[in-house]
């Protein structure tokens, strides 16, 4: 049996389920049988979390993302759904490598949701947007009735330009390349989950939420052209599942180092206090590299010296497997699978 087979989805029978929507293999599969069929095209067939358009007059290309946000708590330790729906979309524009231009914003708000808790949210939005030199210049606004909402929902959608001859995405890896890792990972879903009602508990983890467009630059900037094949943000199913992503679409497997991911003992211990494994947590503030191993130390020294970098590790390497299996060189001298994820531990966690 091939590794990623799963039974196909029955639409005649099914219902949509939260797994649906957790980032794992039910989206994924979601995806495949239903949107990527029904819309197919040469951009979407691209499979990143952008697409990349047709070259303007000069040979730069646009690239456009689009991204909805539906977290809760609407606020938590490190931001709150404004901020992060400008960084989630700048993102998924950077990591075609290309530097974000515009946003647009859509709002659907839930009738009797405080005005006062909307203007806050608003207002970070802006602040964001500005910080990161991304404004926003578009957008919409809708109501729906009372219990028929959860307050508010933002979908951004991000405009950037990619310079001529620049081709990064999910298709690229190679066997032998080096694969790395920006900074920690899980901080941003023990966050959130840190202020979940039925959840909560005291730690001093803050949500990693960040625009990495100016970290991607700097790595960019730093190596040769064609080096760096893939950049990836690990969202929603986390680490884990953005690499099994990257290998379906190369068609290579990967080995990780589990002593050299880096995770902070905090993350560490509230993922066992929940009974989670951080490679599936939510990220909204790293970037997965795939690069060219020759330039991977040049590439790790770049990233270490931005300020949203500091603790980018190598955390692995791309291998040749017709299977594309994820493997993990424990720390006690095994191997074992990283699979996708699978089932909804971490609902609406971006």
């Amino acid at each position: 049996m091939k590794k990623d087979y799963v039974r196909p989805i029955d639409f005649k029978h099914g219902r949509v389920d939260m797994n649906h929507g957790a980032g794992g293999r039910a989206s994924a599969q979601l995806i495949e049988e239903l949107f990527a069929r029904a819309f197919d095209n040469e951009y979407l067939r691209q499979g990143d979390d952008g697409a990349l358009l047709p070259p303007l007059p000069g040979g730069h290309r646009l690239v456009m993302a689009t991204d909805g946000h539906v977290i809760s708590p609407l606020v938590f330790p490190g931001g709150d759904i404004g901020s992060l729906a400008v960084h989630g979309t700048i993102n998924d524009v950077a990591m075609l490598g290309a530097a974000p231009l515009y946003l647009a914003a859509s709002f659907i708000l839930e009738e009797g949701f405080a005005l006062a808790e909307l203007k806050r949210i608003v207002e970070a939005m802006a602040a964001a947007a500005r910080e990161a030199g991304v404004p926003v210049v578009t957008g919409d606004t809708k109501v729906v009735e009372q219990g028929k909402g959860d307050g508010v929902f933002i979908t951004t959608t991000g405009v950037g330009v990619l310079p001529e001859g620049r081709r990064i995405g999910g298709r690229h890896a190679r066997p032998g390349d080096a694969v790395l890792v920006s900074g920690t990972i899980g901080d941003h879903g023990v966050a959130v989950l840190s202020k979940r009602e039925s959840l909560e508990f005291e730690t001093t983890i803050e949500s990693d939420s960040a625009a990495l467009h100016t970290l991607v630059a700097r790595l960019l900037a730093a190596v040769p052209e064609g080096s760096v094949r893939t950049l990836r943000d690990p969202t929603r199913g986390g680490l884990a599942t953005t690499l099994n992503e990257i290998s379906k679409q190369s068609g290579v497997g990967m080995l990780l180092e589990e002593a050299a991911i880096p995770i902070k003992p905090q993350v560490n211990a509230a993922c066992e206090l929940l009974g989670l494994d951080p490679l599936y947590i939510a990220n909204e503030g790293k970037c997965i590299v795939v690069c060219d191993a020759a330039v991977a130390d040049g590439a790790l020294e770049a990233l270490r010296s931005h300020p949203l970098g500091r603790d980018a590790a190598r955390i692995g390497t791309v291998t040749d497997d017709p299977q594309r299996f994820v493997q993990m060189a424990t720390a006690f001298g095994g191997r074992r699978v990283v699979d996708w994820l699978s089932g909804e531990p971490l609902p609406r966690i971006c």
